[in-house]
């Protein structure tokens, strides 16, 4: 069973962003990571780098042949996990707009998102962040280290967006 962990974050919201995934596959000799990576955006929001860290993982998974198309997508953000299994199918019902008639916010990334995972079986599952799973710690170290590149990176070259 292939495994995959996502997170996402900025530093201030809106603010510097940055995302990670981490692929974990079960085998019999146990857990054993097989893929990671990591991101940045300038300017972004917490649920932006949320959808985008799950976008990465699964745009990874679409170029891979030799990992198993169904998987287990573990996410601290109860907006990506209840959005993807649940509100998606309304807001496409009612043209992406929300119950309350509003643009639904990242429209552009759920659209992605949904495209990518109808080419695979997946399960969402939530799980709390901070909470001591150490493949979810390990995806918001990455994730602070893409923020943190990134701020250093614009610092030291403040014309690169």
């Amino acid at each position: 069973m292939l495994k995959i962990f996502t997170d996402g974050g900025c530093s201030g919201n809106p603010g510097p962003g940055g995302w990670a995934y981490v692929f974990v596959l079960q085998t019999f000799q146990g857990e054993q990571i097989i893929a990671q990576n990591k991101g940045s955006q300038k300017e972004a929001t917490n649920n932006r780098m949320e959808l985008t860290a799950v976008i990465e993982a699964l745009r990874a998974l679409k170029r891979t042949n030799d990992l198993p198309r169904q998987a287990v997508i573990y996410t601290d953000s109860q907006y990506v996990q209840k959005g993807i299994t649940e509100w998606i199918h309304t807001w496409k019902r009612n043209s992406w707009r929300t119950s309350d008639k509003k643009p639904v916010k990242n429209q552009d990334l759920w659209m992605e998102l949904d495209s990518l995972a109808g080419e695979f079986p997946l399960k969402w599952e939530w799980i709390k962040g901070h909470a001591g799973n150490k493949y979810n710690e390990l995806c918001d170290i990455m994730t602070q280290e893409a923020i943190t590149d990134n701020k250093l990176m614009n610092v030291d070259n403040p014309d690169i967006a």
